[in-house]
């Protein structure tokens, strides 16, 4: 998880880049902040938005004065914890105040009266896990299957996930899709794009990432970050929501 406090208004608006997690969003303070999706649509306050969400690049945040606490779940828990499945979460982000109700209205008044990070950070924590141990656990062969996508940064092969756990293709991504949210393709293109974008942010190559990411060439990247993000490799570099990643959610 990772705090944000943005002062003043946002008038260009921030553009959602997508990532391979739901998105929990969890507003305080006196501010407002608004997520327009592809269509346009203003979404207010704070919600949930499943794997993907931002694909195309013309989702964007806007608001003045924000402050919150920003989750990334894992699909394989956001079920869990939301008591939602991620399949209701595809395309337009959900509202908590859709989803919890009351809850959502209290949970922003208390993150509201904690006085710092680290205890809204604990408090957000302990709100999580009391909501995962107090529901059924995830599907075990699915989490199995997401975790070695994950793990092969998007380079695993479907037929071969079918094949160790036993299954046939149609009911890996029958199950897949139900409990997270989307096809397992689809999840190892999200994972593969997350970690090529990563590494151009960080300055390597276009060529060296698409060759180690598993690309049939530059162009093919080049087509995958058009897709995800609707911009070009070389303007993505300077998108606030990737280059803020290494300070808001360190890999070491």
């Amino acid at each position: 998880m990772a705090g944000f406090r943005v002062p003043g208004r946002l008038v260009e608006g921030l553009r959602v880049v997508p990532h391979p997690a739901v998105m929990l969003i969890l507003e305080f303070g006196a501010g407002t902040s608004t997520i327009e999706d592809g269509a346009g649509r203003p979404h207010a306050g704070s919600l949930v938005a499943g794997p993907g969400f931002g694909s195309g690049g013309g989702v964007r945040a806007r608001g003045e004065h924000v402050e919150c606490v920003q989750v990334r779940l894992s699909p394989v828990v956001a079920g869990t914890v939301l008591g939602v499945p991620p399949a209701d979460l595809a395309g337009s982000p959900v509202t908590l105040d859709e989803m919890w109700g009351r809850e959502a209205a209290r949970i922003r008044e208390q993150l509201d009266a904690i006085p710092s990070w680290e205890e809204r950070f604990a408090f957000t924590d302990a709100l999580l896990a009391r909501r995962f141990e107090a529901r059924r656990p995830p599907d075990r062969e699915t989490a199995w299957a997401w975790h070695r996508i994950v793990a092969d940064r998007g380079l695993v092969r479907v037929d071969d996930l079918a094949a160790e756990l036993g299954w046939s293709r149609k009911r890996l991504w029958s199950r897949f899709h139900a409990h997270l949210g989307l096809p397992p393709k689809s999840a190892a293109k999200l994972v593969r794009f997350d970690h090529a974008v990563h590494r151009l942010v960080a300055g390597e190559g276009p060529a060296r990432v698409a060759a180690d990411g598993g690309y049939y060439d530059q162009s093919h990247l080049h087509r995958d970050v058009m897709e995800f993000t609707g911009s070009t490799p070389a303007a993505v570099l300077g998108e606030p929501f990737l280059t803020v990643d290494d300070r808001a959610w360190p890999t070491a």
